[in-house]
């Protein structure tokens, strides 16, 4: 049994696209345990965190995914606010997140 180029390129293909939805993972596992030591150190409640939009980009002169997460806080556990959270590779670049009300 011979393997030709085109399995080669088949298997790289694939194993590219695998290791790509494992860094993508890590990303939101990091967003996530991001957020809630945020909030933690506020005093805010964490409701709910999802992935709004990933694209391909360059952090610090090499590829990486730039995504940004949306995310819902209470500050008083009756209100609920949304927030985003910029990640650029696994390092959050910036959290924007409206006045809210604390009690």
């Amino acid at each position: 049994m011979y393997i030709t180029l085109t399995d080669v390129v088949v298997l790289l293909a694939a194993f590219v696209v695998i290791a790509q939805f494992w860094h993508i993972r890590a990303i939101t596992e990091t967003a996530n345990r991001y957020l809630a030591a945020f909030c933690e150190e506020r005093g805010l409640q964490l409701l709910s965190v999802a992935r709004f939009k990933t694209r391909i980009g360059m952090h610090r002169g090499k590829p990486d995914w730039h995504t940004i997460f949306e995310f819902e806080f209470s500050g008083n556990g009756e209100d609920k606010y949304n927030g985003k959270l910029i990640m650029k590779g696994k390092q959050a670049v910036d959290v924007d997140m409206p006045a809210y009300r604390i009690d």
